[in-house]
């Protein structure tokens, strides 16, 4: 059974941008990853709001936001409800990197694209699967198959396997790597054989890659003269992905005492520095085959980063004395703490930038590998401060008010009138007295008395400073002087931070405001682009196709260079489909021809007769492909973008049409039913006689069934019994 398959572009083809793809087979849609840029371009939302109802699931390849970070919006604001397929890595370091990034933004801006519950949501719809764990689509995805894969690049990092009806096979491959790094293994070519379709990160099919021992080098060599001239190295890497390599490494160079490291500092800076190191050291079996056998044989965990120092904040890393390596995310420079370092460091010629992957056109870290550093650059600075003078008056004003608004709220359904004289009405208030007292007053004239309230009895519930037992543990106590770390080494735990004393009264947000200027920026430190994006070269990338063999070839998020590279390429190797689509494109990529989609509709459906033969059931069908009759105009918020008309069949009047008998009929079985009936039958000749010789029921060589003999009651029954034997339509 070959099934249709479209593929609508929504972003990432013909140019770098997220890669994000609705991919349809017959009537279930896949949606392909869901990233966003740096700069939140909501050109492609507006695209994605027309597909969002009809997606029935949803797959996510890498935990970055260049893969999944549209996703909290997708589920917050578009109503996105449907199953999230990741593996346990992307789940874990993708809730990671999304905390990373809203903070970032809303520390310097009033960011409200989604919040941290939009995060929560989505990730709590995401399915946790394991590699090569295979999971059958329900409803209208029955038939398909999906299956995770290794895929290198990032832990947890998948390459997408999606098995059709039939003999289809789409493997679903934007990112990976297919060389063992220190940290993961590669990515398994032998189960991308032969696919009938390859959706194919096409980004670095022109790239030439510099060999990892040079890279590790220049590193290296950055770093030590960095610190020997006394400046500082900054590190621009993401939250969860890539740093975890760059982390491994170099906590090993500061490891080997012959390097001379030991007396700088090394520090990894993000939000949620501490989370992602304690969630690498309880993924080691993703990891690579090295470190899964160095953990089980000598219990040494490799993400127990003796030099790595975790810091949450700019602060911490200038409290830190002496020249240092900081690991900042992110690597575009256009928010967190890399970029605030950046506009701290740069101008002091002692310090090295490095910049460790190639972001998307028109950030600030990709401005400096195309043009280079020793410039003068205007950059927006944005920053949070705290109200001051007239405005935080003005604010506290505001809040007062709306404190009174909800006192008046909550007191306005309570009457003041009594019907009782002398009745004291029980309320409770908005403050420290929970008692009211009514003075008594006399009616005057005509009109009712205006009994007023007064609070009496000031309440204040105290807080309690002991827990259920009756005595607060305080953890300092009972800190040990020393622990042992994985390797046997004693070194010294830092001093745990006192208990942060419980307020009586709930801390309010502190009032501050978002300011945006624009600095000059001299960018007089040395700027190095070390590529660590762990990505597959250009060569290697065209040797997986040549190995891989697919019948049809989609190229994805590449320019018209690497485009044209990877079809030359793909026409050399005798493969004949290849499509380079543009952003906003529908590619028909069914593999056989002449298939259409039509409608059935009901008037059609109800005057069919359907038929059993064994386990299913047939029905003859007379009808005509025409237009829908009552298709309704298609408005601005319909969902169906493709171009194409689907038909429907529609009753055919007045067309006659021959019975046919379906199944194949074996003589043995007949003359065991026949037996059935109380009359006996024999073989002879090749024939079932009946009856005494005067009913024979013979195959003929066209492979019919023939039923010959005198006509009598014997006749009709052993007839009658034929033809259930048969789906007669």
């Amino acid at each position: 059974m070959t099934s249709i398959i479209k593929l609508h572009c929504l972003s990432g083809a013909g140019d770098e941008s997220p890669p994000c793809y609705v991919l349809q087979i017959d009537e279930f849609k896949f949606l392909l990853d869901c990233g966003w840029d740096e700069k939140f371009d909501m050109d492609f939302i507006k695209e994605l709001k027309r597909h969002i109802n009809s997606i029935d699931a949803v797959l996510i390849s890498h935990s970055d936001p260049l893969h999944l970070g549209a996703l909290p919006y997708a589920v917050g604001k578009l109503g996105l409800n449907c199953p999230i397929y990741a593996t346990l890595p992307i789940y874990k370091m993708g809730q990671m990197f999304m905390y990373d990034l809203y903070q970032a933004h809303r520390n310097v801006s009033e960011f409200d694209l989604f919040t941290l519950d939009d995060v929560d949501a989505a990730f709590d719809r995401i399915v946790q699967l394991k590699y090569n764990q295979s999971v059958d689509m329900k409803g209208k995805g029955l038939g398909l198959r999906i299956t995770p894969l290794p895929a290198g690049h990032s832990l947890g990092g998948t390459v997408w396997r999606i098995a059709a009806p039939g003999e289809e096979d789409i493997v679903y491959a934007p990112d990976f790597n297919h060389k063992k790094e220190r940290h993961l293994n590669g990515c398994e070519i032998e189960r991308l054989m032969r696919p009938s379709l390859m959706l194919l990160g096409a980004m670095n099919a022109d790239y030439v890659q510099q060999r990892r021992r040079l890279r590790d080098e220049k590193l290296m060599t950055t770093i030590l003269t960095t610190l020997r001239g006394g400046g500082c190295v900054l590190v621009c890497s993401d939250t969860a992905g890539r740093v975890l390599e760059l982390a491994h490494m170099l906590d090993q160079l500061w490891r080997n005492k012959d390097s001379g490291l030991v007396a700088y500092s090394l520090l990894l800076l993000s939000n949620v520095s501490y989370n992602v190191v304690e969630f690498a050291k309880s993924q080691i079996e993703w990891m690579s085959d090295k470190l899964t056998r160095a953990f089980e044989g000598a219990r040494s965990n490799p993400f127990a980063l003796r030099h790595l120092q975790l810091c949450h904040s700019v602060a911490e890393v200038t409290r830190t004395p002496g020249p240092k390596v900081v690991l900042a995310s992110f690597p575009d420079l256009e928010a967190g703490f890399a970029r605030d370092l950046f506009l701290l460091w740069a101008p002091h010629p002692q310090n090295s930038i490095v910049l460790t992957a190639r972001t998307s056109p028109g950030t600030l870290a990709r401005d400096l590998i195309e043009n280079g550093g020793e410039r003068t650059i205007e950059l927006t600075v944005r920053r949070r401060v705290r109200l001051e003078g007239a405005e935080l008056e003005e604010f506290l004003q505001q809040q007062r008010l709306k404190v009174n608004n909800t006192v008046k709220e909550e007191t306005a359904g309570i009457s003041s009138d009594s019907d009782s004289d002398g009745e004291l009405e029980m309320w409770v208030v908005t403050g420290r007295h929970d008692i009211p007292v009514r003075h008594d007053t006399r009616p005057t004239g005509c009109f009712k008395s205006n009994k007023r309230h007064h609070a009496m009895y000031p309440f204040h519930e105290e807080r309690s400073r002991a827990d259920d037992y009756g005595e607060v543990i305080k953890p300092e106590d009972y800190r040990l002087a020393e622990i042992v770390d994985a390797e046997g080494e004693i070194r010294d735990v830092p001093p745990a931070p006192p208990p942060k004393q419980e307020p009586e009264e709930e801390i309010t947000e502190i009032p501050s405001k978002c300011v945006t200027s624009v600095r000059e920026v001299a960018i007089k430190a040395n700027v190095q682009y070390i590529e660590l994006e762990g990505r597959c070269d250009g060569e290697s990338l065209l040797r997986v196709v040549a190995q891989a063999k697919p019948r049809a070839l989609v190229g994805l998020r590449a320019q018209d260079r690497a485009l044209a590279t990877l079809s030359k390429h793909c026409q050399a190797e005798g493969i004949e489909k290849v499509f380079t689509p543009q952003r906003g494109d529908v590619i028909d990529a069914t593999t056989e021809s002449h298939i259409y989609q039509v409608k059935l509709t009901d008037s059609l459906m109800s005057d069919i007769v359907w038929r059993k033969a064994g386990d299913a059931e047939l029905a003859w069908l007379s009808a005509v492909v025409a237009a829908r009759p009552h298709q309704r105009e298609t408005d601005a918020t319909a969902e169906d973008t493709s171009s194409d008309v689907v038909m429907s069949l529609e009753p055919a009047a007045g067309v006659a049409h021959a019975a046919s008998f379906i199944n194949s009929v074996r003589l043995s079985e007949l003359r065991a039913a026949i037996a059935k009936l109380g009359l006996s039958a024999e073989f002879s000749g090749g024939a079932l006689e009946l009856c005494n010789g005067t009913l024979a029921i013979r195959r003929l060589e066209n492979g019919r069934v023939a039923l010959e003999g005198v006509l009598s009651e014997e006749y009709y029954k052993v007839r009658e019994l034929l033809y259930d034997q048969f789906a007669i339509v």
